[in-house]
């Protein structure tokens, strides 16, 4: 692909793409036909430049549109934002769910992660490209984690079009594995339930787990859900509709498109509290209340909220991490999902405390459901004056704009995110400065993920004190856990900080035979069947030598070969790392490589490669710039030295 403006030209869908997005060129310097008015000068400039955050929605509109990214259509975006073409194919080319060459409009994404490497992704695979073939007219890629680790072997149907009405979808329901789907046909065309033909844009409908299998996986279908289905939300909550939960109170109990389920069941009443408490207030509560961020970090929220508000610089912004990219991990998807009023009531909250007034949802690219349930939030929260120039009535001017990832684990990085947003590669920024100081478009930031601002809710409502009372002295309130891999009812769960790791792969039904837990996903570390008395705290993890990470717990008996689980770990962290420093860069493909080695020749031959694996882990874990490389070898090290994989 030439990388200068050339002679390419957009096909009409694909102008009609863009122009839908950014409105039509105004001038021939935007891509009009030529007049004489334009001959005399240039009309854009600094003002189009300023667009450039809406390059990634602009590659979505078109990818959306025709299914791939051609060079007229490449070409035709960078002109309207003034973008060098060499600039935005090194953006289109960063995200896997882009493609630069042609491919048909049906993508099928079959994991191979780690919860469905384990329940035979490798096998689904060759079976479905075995039975489709080349002429079938759908592309099968081999995906990075997708979310769905409950319902593992999974798979996720994306099919491009033009916008316009979608066939009703049957109800949504557990399939059992192996179980033929009915009515849908097991064929290329009836890969989802619903008529291919009236299919049309499908990240404007909604993600379904329905009656749809591919060899016996749970496909989560871009169709529409029909009336009345059971949310899926739900059913990845194995303690819906239970007394005593506060994150997942709502979940399986109130209708997720419904604003006055909603409000019937609490919501807004932590919004109204803060009003009358006032932005210090709300920042004082979250501070006494101990919240910690739950994405992994565990940075303190109130001193991050205060930090941000007390920044002179104008104005400031609140960006959503929802881009849950960890293997394994998929509590957020469920949140949005299930209770997407509640991170729209928690936004607005995180905004006023901090003295911003947009906000930008960040959104991982996989989740086309939650896609939907946020857009219809929004929607009706600002058509009902909860959103927009006078939030409540209270004189507040808020709103929240949706980005939509697009298939890139290093975005879950917060100045990486910010990056994406900008329009630009996303790659992590050093620090300092820090987000609080310069994070999006060079203002004061405040960045917490959905779990971390969903908890706002509870601890407004109930008062600091109390939400302090639940969990520990260090790591307090609720927590959730994602569990997957060998046990009878993987989900989400909420416990208490400080409940044990056995405690909840009881409630998750740990099979017999447990060989390793892995905890925190391919960034966190392996634990034995023999250590299960671990709290699930951040402090007690840490002395225990391990980590709690965004909340991942998956268990794995001992029908699943280790070494090859490690390897896939490793493969993730090559394809992953997004090239930018050399210790990442170089240090992933090389425990690749050492990994590949050992695999096919274990025991004392493997000694020499074990030796270079922890050298190449220190240097990844010293001097990478950010946590991908200085925790690609966590995994690795804890099979070596608490399982002895390679014994």
């Amino acid at each position: 692909m030439d990388l200068h403006f050339g002679d390419s030209k957009p096909t009409d869908e694909e102008r009609e793409a863009v122009d839908a997005l950014l409105g039509p060129p105004e001038s021939s310097w935007e891509g009009a036909d030529r007049t004489d008015a334009d001959l005399r000068w240039a009309r854009g400039g600094r003002e189009a430049r300023e667009r450039r955050d809406l390059l990634l929605p602009g590659l979505h509109a078109v990818n959306d549109r025709v299914g791939w990214i051609s060079e007229g259509a490449l070409d035709h975006l960078c002109r309207r934002l003034t973008v060098p073409p060499a600039e935005a194919y090194g953006v289109a080319t960063f995200y896997s769910m882009f493609s630069v060459k042609p491919r048909p409009t049906t993508v099928l994404h079959v994991c191979t992660d780690l919860a469905c490497a384990a329940a035979g992704a490798a096998e689904l695979c060759a079976g479905v490209e075995a039975r489709l073939g080349l002429g079938s007219g759908v592309q099968v890629e081999r995906s990075p984690c997708l979310g769905l680790c409950e319902r593992a072997p999974a798979a996720l149907v994306v099919r491009a079009g033009p916008q316009g009405d979608f066939a009703p979808a049957a109800p949504a329901r557990p399939i059992p594995q192996g179980s033929a789907p009915d009515p849908a046909p097991r064929t290329p065309e009836g890969l989802i339930d619903a008529d291919p033909s009236r299919v049309r844009n499908p990240l404007r409908a909604t993600a379904v787990v329905a009656p749809a299998t591919v060899d016996g996986a749970v496909v989560a279908a871009t169709a529409p859900e029909a009336a009345g289905a059971e949310p899926p939300a739900a059913m990845a909550v194995p303690q819906a509709g239970q007394a005593g939960l506060n994150l997942l109170s709502r979940i399986g109990v109130v209708d997720p498109t419904s604003l006055d389920d909603y409000r019937a069941h609490g919501g807004y009443t932590a919004l109204r509290r803060a009003f009358e408490i006032g932005p210090a207030g709300v920042i004082r509560e979250v501070t006494d209340s101990g919240l910690v961020g739950r994405g992994g970090a565990a940075f303190p929220t109130g001193r991050k909220w205060q930090a941000t508000a007390s920044q002179p610089d104008h104005p400031h912004y609140l960006v959503c991490n929802a881009d849950e990219s960890e293997p394994g991990t998929f509590k957020d998807r469920v949140l949005m999902e299930g209770d997407p009023f509640a991170l729209v009531e928690a936004m607005t909250i995180a905004a006023y405390a901090t003295g911003a007034h947009k906000g930008y949802l960040y959104l991982r690219g996989e989740y086309p459901r939650a896609l939907h349930r946020l857009e219809h939030a929004v929607a009706q929260a600002r058509a009902r004056g909860l959103l927009g120039d006078d939030v409540l009535g209270q004189g507040y001017a808020f709103d929240i704009e949706i980005r939509r990832g697009a298939g890139a684990y290093i975005c879950g990085e917060e100045t990486a995110l910010f990056n994406s947003i900008e329009g630009y590669r996303g790659e992590p920024r050093s620090k300092p400065p820090f987000p609080v100081e310069k994070g999006l478009f060079g203002k004061p930031t405040v960045e917490n993920n959905v779990e971390t601002l969903v908890n706002v809710l509870p601890i407004l409502a109930m008062g600091a004190p109390a939400y302090a009372a639940i969990g520990t002295g260090r790591s307090t309130g609720p927590k959730l856990f994602c569990v997957s891999g060998s046990v009878e009812r993987p989900g989400v769960y909420e416990l208490p900080f400080g409940a044990t790791l056995g405690e909840l792969l009881t409630l998750a039904g740990v099979r017999d035979r447990l060989r390793a837990v892995l905890l925190g996903g391919a960034a966190g570390g392996f634990v034995r069947p023999d250590e299960l008395d671990i709290p699930l705290t951040f402090e007690g993890t840490r002395e225990a030598g391990t980590t709690l990470g965004s909340g991942v717990v998956m268990a794995f008996d001992d029908t699943v070969p280790l070494p090859r689980l490690l390897l896939r770990i490793a493969e993730f962290f090559r394809d992953e790392s997004c090239g930018q420093c050399v210790p990442c860069r170089v240090g992933t493909v090389r425990q690749e490589e050492a990994l590949h080695r050992i695999v096919e020749r274990t025991g004392a031959d493997a000694a020499s490669d074990i030796a270079l694996l922890r050298e190449v882990g220190r240097a990844m874990k010293d001097a990478s710039i950010c946590g991908l490389g200085q925790t690609a070898w966590n995994a690795v090290e804890s099979a070596i030295d608490r399982l002895g994989a390679y014994e």
